[in-house]
């Protein structure tokens, strides 16, 4: 057997691991073992991640959105799409701790906004630097503390792209240098794009007349200027991933290089980012590995970014540390089985944020075709920072002015009621709350048990948790 077999080693089975999910760990087990020898065959993988910042992912284009995305278009062509790709909380920086620990927020520590993870919890950039890996990330960042990410670090420089965008140029010499040496690279490509402000990109190119806005947007010229500017921005961020393609192609990197692109949470309008529906914790992933994964597939088997340490640790032939809570989707990218997870996991801190409610916690779990959903603080009103924005406030002025719609938006977006749950498959948008449907009582409470166990599993306390996240907060923490 391969030196590397041990690479496949999956971690420990937590109690809302259970059934069907116990047989597809066994499979997947035996599938690696018995494949594995195609994986690791020839030198160690390159990989470029690249991540969004605030884009809802089906606003992309190759999800069926009206970004005009043809890099993306092109990559997914090359390499395989996933359709329930999903983090674990819709927010940037315990997503990012999540991303690059493959542990959960809560158990990292690092569950609130502007957060930081416990101390010596490593990231995967010890895991890939011990195996001889040079591992940089570029543009933002939004993790702490620096001991347990020891990236390369750099940022654009001067007006184009602007603070917390990549740095091509550096991008570029590293790429260089990896095709002067033997030396692997890992590189981690994270734009500031599409957040707020919407300044970059070309809006002309997306007249708001044109538009067709979701069906949870309330219709007034401030948010089709609006939506029109964050379009514009995703082209933007597609331009920075084109930019890193030709990059790995100039370099001669191309072919030996595993890449993955991610969307992040949701966009910064109603019933996305900081909320726990589905546009706020879905993510669009596209991963291409010439050789190993084929090209123009789709997947729909359920991911989640704590997944991606797992996996790269594997698709490098190392041996896979043991307190990671993420499984690695390899099998799934080599098409050796079609399922990987039963069910996704989420949650929202609002404690600490800026303009946001002081107090307002959500738990979710998401398994293939619903997603249940429980306010902690169902009691009061849900508010964050986009309240302050003029295109809300047109919301509000429109609900005043005796719109259905716009009345029933805003009420919804800022009273939520203890428990929900939505037939996914069937209501995208997460409109219709099935509660309270009588034929609905044992899944909702079903999930409801898987979504405990979780916690329990996590140390998270839910209400107890959430009074105590200031604590978890880079500006508060204890000196």
């Amino acid at each position: 057997m391969s030196k590397h077999s041990t690479s496949h080693r999956k971690p420990p089975i937590t109690s809302h691991f259970a059934g069907n999910q116990c047989m597809q760990v066994a499979l997947t087990f035996l599938s690696m073992t018995v494949m594995a020898f195609n994986l690791w065959a020839g030198d160690k993988p390159n990989f470029l991640f690249i991540i969004a910042d605030d884009c809802t992912y089906t606003d992309l284009e190759i999800y069926g959105g009206q970004a005009k995305t043809p890099h993306l278009n092109r990559l997914a062509k090359e390499g395989m799409m996933f359709s329930k790709c999903f983090q674990a909380a819709p927010m940037c920086s315990p997503t990012r701790h999540c991303l690059y620990t493959g542990i959960y927020p809560v158990k990292s520590g690092a569950h609130p906004n502007h957060t930081f993870v416990k101390p010596g919890t490593k990231s995967i950039a010890h895991y890939l630097k011990a195996a001889g890996y040079r591992v940089a990330l570029s543009g933002k960042s939004h993790i702490n503390p620096p001991a347990s990410f020891p990236f390369e670090y750099s940022n654009a420089k001067g007006k184009e792209g602007g603070a917390g965008n990549p740095n091509m140029e550096a991008l570029d010499s590293l790429f260089e240098q990896a095709a002067q040496t033997t030396q692997p690279v890992a590189a981690f490509v994270c734009s500031n794009e599409p957040h707020t402000p919407y300044d970059k990109g070309n809006p002309s190119a997306y007249p708001i007349d044109q538009l067709q806005l979701p069906p949870h947007y309330v219709d007034t010229l401030e948010t089709r200027t609006e939506f029109s500017k964050y379009l514009a921005e995703i082209t933007y961020f597609d331009k920075q991933v084109g930019q890193c393609l030709r990059l790995l192609k100039k370099h001669g990197l191309e072919k030996n290089t595993l890449v993955m692109v991610v969307s992040e949470q949701g966009n910064a309008f109603p019933f996305a980012k900081w909320t726990c529906y589905d546009k706020g914790l879905q993510s669009g992933m596209i991963v291409r590995w010439p050789g190993k994964v084929k090209p123009d597939s789709q997947s729909n088997a359920i991911v989640e970014y704590v997944d991606v340490v797992p996996t790269f640790i594997q698709a490098a032939g190392l041996k896979f540390p043991p307190h990671l809570e993420g499984q690695s989707f390899i099998p799934v990218l080599r098409g050796w089985t079609k399922a990987h997870k039963q069910y996704s996991f989420g949650l929202q801190t609002t404690r600490g944020i800026n303009h946001g409610s002081e107090c307002y916690g959500i738990r979710t779990v998401r398994s293939d075709r619903f997603r249940y959903i429980r306010n902690l603080s169902s009691e009061i009103s849900f508010q964050n920072t986009m309240m302050r924005s003029d295109w809300w406030k047109s919301w509000q002025r429109k609900a005043d002015n005796g719109n259905d719609h716009a009345r029933q938006m805003v009420l919804r977006f800022q009273k939520r009621p203890t428990e929900e749950l939505y037939d996914s498959l069937n209501d995208p948008w997460n409109l219709n709350n099935l509660a309270n449907q009588p034929e609905l009582q044992d899944q909702k409470k079903q999930l409801s048990a898987i979504l405990d166990a979780w916690m329990n599993d996590q140390g998270d306390l839910g209400q107890a948790t959430e009074l105590s996240a200031k604590e978890r907060q880079w500006r508060n923490r204890k000196r």
